[in-house]
């Protein structure tokens, strides 16, 4: 990879590699979220994915995940503009696409993957699998995002 490549790389332009390279790791985007047709807010819930692991915080099955979830979204820099919006403010692809550095703890820049669960960033530890609670329930589940 470039060094520094999401510096001076736009997200069009990355390679696979250095695209996928931009996932922090926080598990965020794996968590089910509400969206409320009548705010357009997206409201996020504690209650993750089925093939979240919670401690690491990455898909137990990413490349054929959609085998298992085929309506898991697959992110790419086209459909970013649309779903940037459903992306954790914390989320490097998010924050790239609004113009923003990424966070200090992002393992990019610390080289260290530990450090984005170090910072509290990750849901490392505190999410419920959305298999254990029924969807009419998963208003109780709310969380406020954390920054």
């Amino acid at each position: 990879m470039r060094d520094r490549f999401w510096e001076t790389v736009p997200l069009n332009s990355m390679t696979p590699k250095e695209w996928e390279a931009l996932c922090d790791g926080c598990g965020k985007c794996c968590l089910n979220k509400i969206e409320f047709e009548d705010t357009n807010e997206v409201a996020f819930t504690r209650l993750a994915c089925k093939l979240l692991d919670g401690e690491t915080c990455f898909c137990s099955k990413y490349e054929t995940r959609r085998d298992y979830v085929p309506d898991c979204v697959q992110l790419t820099p086209q459909k970013l503009p649309e779903i940037a919006y459903w992306l954790p403010r914390t989320c490097a692809y998010r924050r790239l696409h609004e113009d923003k550095p990424l966070p200090d703890w992002h393992y990019l820049l610390t080289g260290d993957r530990q450090s984005i669960h170090d910072a509290g960033a990750s849901v490392q530890g505190w999410t419920v699998p959305e298999f254990k609670v029924p969807e009419e329930d998963w208003e109780d589940y709310l969380i406020e995002e954390t920054p």
